[in-house]
């Protein structure tokens, strides 16, 4: 579920500046929206797609995250049809993330001790001192800010979900609403129903939010890091001990592992001495609002925080922005002097932690990385196969290209109809895009928006517009 504590990679998607007429050499076609290498994505193309996603709204952002995926669905197909081991991309720097966790997580165990014995006894005592255990269940909408959203784009999701709450407090379904606007895969087809959930299980602003609800109350707009929410409490029980010993236990010993390791981490900043470097937060943000951007030399080896014996560079921000979720990004981008320096300092920190395991000699076996080398490849594939991508079946005479092109635009209106899901492609779409030419262009991306708008304006009015006139208003079940 989108909202749980879960560590997910979204898709990590390039940055790509609009120009007026192309961002590459060669001017494009005003019937031309996006071009990769010989591969063009038209108007028509564009429309085809759109024009009966009426849940989706009018706007630049929607047809520029659109061709972002197109773009990175076509580079993946075509570079599966040219070696489908991938041997073109650098499959270490996809995995260096995990073997970095990985010998954090070995550190740990090997230096940390705690006493994770609790008897029975003594955890009754510990449960009667906290509040009884709660366990709730909610049901939400949730949608997303546009990949690089503007604070216009990003009102405009706002406003979109305030109107989706107002047709709520005029008595329409929760549940219908859920299933026709939710972006979140995991729960729209359920009406948005999260089912039961303890404390500790959802990120802190959803969960703060729910705590706050009676049932039946709907929030107003809640930001997390996974998106924007409407919620709306269905039900909240108190637990018998008994009945959830075993998850307290678990939570109690969870507590105590981590104060130990914020003992253990202290010892070593301690001496250390971290520093964030002049400049530092300047050049967080504008890796944020750029994550295409290409390091090399000084700049790459450029420190953001510093100690003693080592440092974190921009080029390691960079890499960490672009496998990351879009989201991250958009904090960062936005983030005061005192946010990012807690950011940097935990990313100095991390890295204190991997030389600390390397020179206690925990780096992973070499069999261990190809392993994992291998799971990535094996990841790809399933991707491309998920997506129809893989094994393309040619039509006597036609060429790859046409195979190709035609594959990509079935995968995504499959993506856009809820088919299938969107598959991440995270550091390796930035890896893609450095092999060929990409240009976008903003004249073709308005005509689109200009097509689809007029096919639409020929129906009957949005969904979101049409609230019910005979509904009887519901106020008192809407916060």
């Amino acid at each position: 579920m989108a909202v749980r504590k879960l560590r997910m990679i979204a898709p990590v998607l390039g940055c790509l500046t609009l120009a007026a007429a192309g961002c590459g050499d060669d001017a494009m076609d005003a019937n031309v929206v996006a071009r990769v290498g010989d591969y063009e994505l038209t108007v028509d193309d564009v429309v085809t797609l759109l024009a009966d996603e009426e849940r989706l709204p009018t706007e630049s952002a929607i047809v520029e995250s659109l061709l972002e995926l197109w773009i990175d669905y076509t580079l993946l197909a075509e570079a599966t049809q040219e070696d489908s081991t991938y041997g073109q991309l650098e499959i270490e720097d996809l995995v260096r993330q995990r073997i970095d966790q990985e010998m954090i997580l070995a550190l740990r165990d090997s230096v940390i001790q705690v006493d994770t014995f609790i008897t029975p006894e003594e955890l009754s005592s510990l449960y009667a001192t906290e509040s009884p255990e709660v366990e709730l269940r909610a049901r939400h909408i949730m949608m997303n800010f546009p990949i690089e959203a503007t604070p216009a784009q990003q009102d405009s999701v706002r406003n979109t979900l305030e109107q989706l709450r107002n047709r709520i407090i005029v008595g329409a379904r929760f549940e219908d609403l859920a299933r026709q606007f939710s972006q979140d895969p995991g729960s729209a087809a359920e009406g948005g129903d999260l089912g039961f959930f303890a404390r500790g299980d959802m990120v802190q602003p959803f969960e703060e939010a729910v705590l706050a609800l009676q049932p039946g109350e709907v929030s107003g707009v809640v930001e997390s890091p996974m998106g924007l929410h409407l919620i709306r409490l269905e039900e909240r029980r108190v637990q018998d001990f008994d009945e959830v010993a075993p998850a307290f236990r678990l939570r109690v010993q969870q507590q105590r592992n981590a104060a130990a390791e914020s003992t253990f981490v202290a010892g070593l900043e301690g001496p250390a001495g971290l520093q964030i470097a002049e400049g530092a937060f300047d050049v967080a943000r504008e890796l944020a609002r750029n994550p295409s951007t290409t390091l090399a030399g000084r700049a790459a080896r450029r420190p953001l925080v510093s100690w003693d014996a080592g440092d974190y560079s921009a080029g390691e921000l960079l890499e960490m922005l672009q496998f990351e979720q879009p989201s991250l990004r958009d904090r960062v981008s936005v983030s005061t002097d005192e946010e990012l320096e807690d950011f940097l300092l935990d990313l100095g920190r991390r890295d204190l932690l991997v030389t600390e395991a390397r020179v206690s000699g925990l780096d992973p076996a070499p069999a261990r990385v190809d392993s994992l080398t291998s799971e990535v490849r094996g990841q790809l594939l399933a991707a491309t196969q998920a997506l129809g991508l893989r094994d393309l079946d040619l039509a006597p005479g036609e060429e790859m290209e046409v195979a190709v092109q035609r594959a990509v635009l079935a995968a995504l209106a499959d993506n856009l109809s809820g088919a299938t899901r969107i598959v991440p492609l995270g550091l390796v779409g930035f890896q893609l895009r450095e092999r060929v030419p990409i240009a976008v262009n903003a004249a073709g991306v308005g005509q689109a928006l200009l097509s689809v708008g007029q096919i639409r304006a020929g129906r009957s009015p949005s969904p979101i517009e049409n609230t019910p006139e005979t509904a009887a208003p519901a106020p008192d079940s809407v916060r």
